[in-house]
Formats: C-alpha cells, sequence, structure tokens
C-alpha cells in the first residue's frame, strides 16, 4: 500500500467521521439560510435545495469511496486525477487548492467566525484602512476591518495546532466535533419545541429571484455549507486501515451532516417566517432570540464559532496534504513536500497553505468568497468523481475493496449536475468565476518549468 515517506497513519475511524462531520458543518448551516430563501421564495423550495444538496453530496462521497479505498494516498482528488488523466490536470487541482479553493475556503471560515463574534464586539466591525484601488468585492475599495485581523490570527493559531502532529490535530477535531454537534442539536430541540413556533411558518413566502437562475444560486450556498466531506480522503495516507475506514467515514459522516442540516432547518422555518429569515444574516441567532431573548442569540453565537472553529481546524488538516502531495512529486516547491522529522506532519506545506489564506482573509465579504471558492472547487469535483470511470477503463485491475453504489448512474449525475451548477455560477457571477480561472490558467507556466526540471 502506499504511503507518503514519513507520514504516520495516526488516525482512526471517529477521527475520519470527525473529520468528515466537523469540516463539513463550519458556518454555512447559520448564515446560508438567507440566501437560500432569498433566491427562492419559500420554506418548501429551501427544503428542496438542501435535499437536493445533500443528494448530490452523497454520490460524491459514494463515488469517492471507491476511488479512497482503491487510492489511500496523501492528497485525495490530486491522487485520483493524476492516476486518471495525468499530472497536469492533478497540478490544476493541487495549484486551484493552494491558491483558490481550500485556501479560499479557509479564508470563508475565518471571515464567518469574525461575524459571529462581533455579536460581542461590534468594534470588530470598526473599519481600519482602506485600500483605494478596485480591489474590493464588486470591484470596489478594498475595506480591512478589525475582525480580519483577528481572523487571521486564528487561522495562525489552528496552524500551530495541526503543525505538532496529525494525532493532536485529529484529537483536537474529535472533540470539537462532538462538542459542536452536541451545541447544534440543542438549538434544533430547543426551536422544535419552543412555544413561539407555528406551522404555518412554513407555508410564508418572500419576493425571490425565483426560476432556474434563483434555484442554482441557492444551491451554490448549499453547497457551501456541504462543501468539506471530500476532505478526508486528503489524509488517507494517515488513516488507519484505509481501505475499511474511508468508505465509512466518508459516507456515514456526509449523511449525518444531511439530517442535522434538514433538522435544523426544520427548526428555524418552524419559529421564523421566510420573510424574517429573509432580512438576518443569522438566522439561528435571530431564532434563538425569539425563543430565548438576547441570552439565546449570544448562546447560538458561541455555538456557531465553535462549529466554525472546528472546520477551520479540520481544513487546515486535510488541505496541506495536497500541496504536500504535488511538492512529493515534483511538480511544486520542494520544501513543502518535507515531513517534519519530530511531528511527522507536512509542516512547511501547513505553514504555506495558513499563511496564503490568512492572506485571503483580506479579500472581500463573506457571499464573495464562498462564491469564488464553489466555482472553482466544482470544476474539479466534477472531473475526480468523473474519473471513477475513467479508472475502472483505465486500470481494471486496481484492488476496489469498495465499489460505488449505483455506479455509472451516480457519478455521471453528478457530474451533469457540476457542469450545470458551473454555467450558472459563470452566468451570475462572472467577476467571480472568471478570477478562479484566471487563477488556475495562470499555473500553466509553472506546471511547465516543475514537469521540465522534473523530467530532466
Amino acid at each position: 500500500m502506499t504511503q507518503a515517506a514519513g507520514l504516520k497513519r495516526a488516525l482512526g475511524l471517529w477521527s475520519a467521521v470527525a473529520i468528515v462531520v466537523g469540516t463539513t458543518i463550519g458556518s454555512g448551516i447559520f448564515l446560508v439560510p438567507k440566501t437560500m430563501v432569498n433566491n427562492v421564495g419559500s420554506p418548501e423550495w429551501v427544503f428542496f435545495v438542501w435535499i437536493f444538496g445533500g443528494i448530490l453530496s452523497l454520490a460524491g462521497a459514494l463515488t469517492y469511496a471507491e476511488l479512497a479505498a482503491a487510492l489511500p494516498e496523501a492528497g485525495g482528488e490530486y491522487v485520483y486525477l493524476r492516476e486518471a488523466y495525468g499530472p497536469l490536470f492533478a497540478f490544476i487541482y493541487g495549484w486551484t487548492q493552494m491558491w483558490v479553493a481550500k485556501s479560499g475556503s479557509i479564508a470563508t471560515l475565518a471571515t464567518a467566525f469574525f461575524y459571529y463574534l462581533a455579536n460581542f464586539w461590534p468594534e470588530l466591525e470598526k473599519v481600519v484602512w482602506v485600500v483605494g484601488l478596485p480591489v474590493g468585492p464588486g470591484g470596489g475599495p478594498l475595506e480591512i476591518r478589525r475582525g480580519q485581523l483577528l481572523a487571521m490570527v486564528v487561522i495562525l493559531i489552528l496552524a500551530a495546532i495541526n503543525y505538532f502532529g496529525a494525532r493532536f490535530g485529529g484529537g483536537v477535531q474529535v472533540t470539537m466535533t462532538i462538542v459542536k454537534v452536541a451545541l447544534i442539536a440543542a438549538v434544533i430541540v430547543i426551536g422544535l419545541l419552543s412555544p413561539h413556533a407555528a406551522v404555518a411558518n412554513f407555508s410564508t413566502s418572500t419576493a425571490a429571484a425565483g426560476g432556474v437562475a434563483g434555484f442554482f444560486a441557492a444551491l451554490v450556498a448549499a453547497l457551501w455549507a456541504y462543501d468539506g466531506w471530500n476532505n478526508v480522503a486528503m489524509v488517507s495516507s494517515e488513516i488507519e486501515d484505509p481501505r475499511r475506514n474511508l468508505p465509512r467515514a466518508l459516507i456515514l459522516g456526509t449523511a449525518a451532516v444531511v439530517v442535522i442540516y434538514l433538522l435544523a432547518n426544520l427548526a428555524y422555518f418552524y419559529v421564523l417566517s421566510a420573510g424574517e429569515v429573509a432580512r438576518t444574516d443569522r438566522v439561528a441567532a435571530e431564532m434563538m432570540r425569539k425563543v430565548m431573548g438576547e441570552g439565546g442569540a449570544a448562546a447560538v453565537s458561541v455555538a456557531a464559532m465553535i462549529s466554525i472553529f472546528a472546520a477551520l481546524n479540520g481544513s487546515i488538516l486535510t488541505g496541506a496534504r495536497v500541496p504536500f502531495a504535488m511538492a512529493k512529486d515534483g511538480l511544486f516547491f520542494r520544501s513543502i513536500g518535507q515531513v517534519h522529522p519530530r511531528y511527522f506532519t507536512p509542516a512547511n506545506s501547513i505553514v504555506a497553505m495558513s499563511v496564503w489564506a490568512a492572506l485571503l482573509v483580506l479579500s472581500g465579504r463573506y457571499e464573495d468568497l464562498f462564491n469564488y471558492v464553489i466555482f472553482s472547487s466544482w470544476i474539479l469535483y466534477g472531473m475526480a468523481t468523473a474519473s471513477v470511470i475513467v479508472l475502472r477503463r483505465k486500470r481494471p485491475d486496481l484492488p476496489r475493496p469498495y465499489k460505488a453504489l449505483g455506479y455509472p448512474v451516480v457519478p455521471v449525475l453528478f457530474v451533469l449536475v457540476a457542469a450545470a451548477l458551473l454555467f450558472s455560477t459563470m452566468q451570475s457571477r462572472p467577476r467571480e468565476s472568471l478570477l478562479g480561472i484566471g487563477i488556475i490558467l495562470a499555473g500553466l507556466p509553472f506546471y511547465a518549468h516543475w514537469r521540465k526540471r522534473y523530467l530532466v
């Protein structure tokens, strides 16, 4: 079994499940219902989008389970793309993860962390510096707030935690995931048992974009909340008994997230009308405020910050393995592929990705960031999912301890929906989409350089 030199299999099944659940459930479930209802207009459609996004994510998890069990190496999708399509597409994936997708996801989570902390310290919203160039959200000036500087510090603290060992980082992930799920469960129960709840709220509606464009805009928001189910594959070389534990973690973890999200939205709309959800940036806090007053809103803000903290930890733990794998293949800076001699972690990769993610915190608002991340991510998810079909034909003798349920229908449907999502996002968010494509293309000269040196 291939294993990246120097990395140790220190993460068991529950650590793997905690990575799936803890990395997926971050800020999205607390923030995106507003975006969703403003695009589709009613609770019924919001639930439909959540279910559709959940089925899509489960389809991806079922497919990835086969790939992860067959190729349990550091880097996840990087390895699948390399084996299916060759080093160029693997490099594009790794390049995009480093500079856009994973680093942008970390930056988005850290931004959401500061949003919730601002409930307690509103001065975090204060602008401390304005860059008078058209580099901010929407092409306007870039405003830097105190909270963004704090978010950068949080990223660097978690980078330090993961620097000192996968077992240490995995232990933090398990603990924080248990706490976060317990807190979210408490919010759900309080909402469902509230005397302020009303079944009539499920029949309310609000003005919305509507149509196909509205549906896909809501789906982008839902998929941001579901983003992260694939992260455990990135640490495949550090999972104990990966051929057994990786499929279990992917499927069980993703299914658990879908159930939690549906129950949370059931509680939100049981207490709040569609119009109330459409007017609040922090739907869970607003629900708890209506049920328990300001103390309830403060409690859910703490729960959200714990949830985001766990997702940030999982993202750094997993994401750093991608540039590490790329460097091991000679397709990135050589120092990024080094393993720490004492802690057995890709230490330089952790530092590099975390520092870049911290800088990306300065680049925009929460909603702009998640659109920026989702577009580039789903180009790669679609290609990686299609690789299960390519590898069935290209490497039929590859050992497959687990075979994707519903093959080939499940991966084909996933790829088709991913293509439709990308097309819709290109139309509705052309600036963010083109910027993501531009960063991908910017990597090609670097690939040519590293590939030439590697071949020599």
